[in-house]
């Protein structure tokens, strides 16, 4: 079991949440009012993607990440900022017969285009998505190669920010273990994984635990489920001696017909924490644990 625990907040991701809840931050100063919400609530990292302020979408655009960091670097509130570096791999495949006939959702580019954002501001951490997935129903594929994902890799060492290994599958962990070996990384590595998105690993007991035992040794993880899972995941990595995360991107209900906030989901995750005997780092503690210095 875990008894100092990360707690990470992913604070509104990409998806298409923004009309199932009524306050889904969408704008650059609602996502970091979340993050700064989260962190008085207790998160030690807070996960950020930025959304089209006009569309509710999710984006690259840099100038809204800019702002965001901003708004949390400037707050007085000291939270880890951990920035996506997912977006830019979306490709759907045209249906039926034609499936180079790419959908609207598409927004495929290189892995370098997919770090702008990190390049410029030099967050403490971001992510990389470790495969490519079929995500949801439909022809909806997440597209990250093992040569996408070496080259990313390596800027990110360069950069010295510290990735998180986003893991939905075991042959995402398989390959991350390889750029381990490979030397692509700088400390121990981070595995973050990222159960229940269909269709990539289930969010249950079983396929954590058999991820957990396929980890490199002296790794440092976290695990989440999505949904009502969120917080069944959160005990479950705690007692695989992971660390954890919650937020609206993976989950929009406090209860059954109780709309979250990223502030609530991270008091519930914290009361768990503390109920199981354990407690929440602060992002101080969370730097030491992760190796991580702090950016001005």
């Amino acid at each position: 079991m875990n008894y100092e625990v990360i707690v990470t907040c992913a604070v509104t991701g990409a998806g298409d949440t923004v009309g199932k809840h009524p306050a889904i931050p969408v704008t650059p100063k609602q996502i970091a009012d979340a993050a700064i919400e989260a962190a008085k609530a207790g998160a030690t990292v807070a996960h950020c993607h930025v959304r089209d302020p006009e569309t509710g979408k999710g984006t690259r655009d840099v100038h809204l990440y800019k702002e965001v960091v901003d708004r949390i670097r400037s707050s007085g509130t000291d939270i880890i900022i951990n920035l996506t570096a997912g977006m830019g791999g979306d490709l759907e495949i045209g249906g039926g017969e034609d499936p180079f006939k790419f959908g609207k959702a598409t927004d495929l580019v290189g892995p370098l285009t997919r770090l702008a954002h990190v390049e410029e501001l030099l967050p403490e951490m971001c992510t990389l998505d470790c495969g490519t997935l079929n995500f949801g129903d439909g022809d909806y594929t997440y597209i990250s190669t093992p040569n996408m994902l070496r080259a990313g890799a390596k800027r990110v060492k360069e950069l010295g920010v510290k990735p998180e290994l986003e893991i939905f599958d075991t042959g995402h962990l398989w390959f991350a273990k390889q750029m381990v070996k490979e030397g692509l990384f700088d400390g121990a590595p981070l595995f973050q994984l990222c159960l229940g998105i269909p269709w990539g690993a289930e969010a249950n007991t079983t396929t954590m635990k058999a991820m957990v035992d396929n980890l490199p040794e002296g790794a440092l993880w976290a695990g989440f489920g999505i949904g009502r899972m969120q917080m069944p995941m959160v005990a479950q990595a705690m007692l695989l001696g992971g660390n954890v995360r919650v937020g609206l991107e993976d989950n929009i209900w406090l209860d059954k017909g109780v709309h979250a906030s990223n502030g609530s989901l991270t008091e519930r995750a914290c009361e768990i924490i503390t109920r199981l005997g354990a407690r929440p780092l602060t992002p101080a503690e969370g730097r030491k644990k992760l190796g991580l210095k702090a950016r001005n």
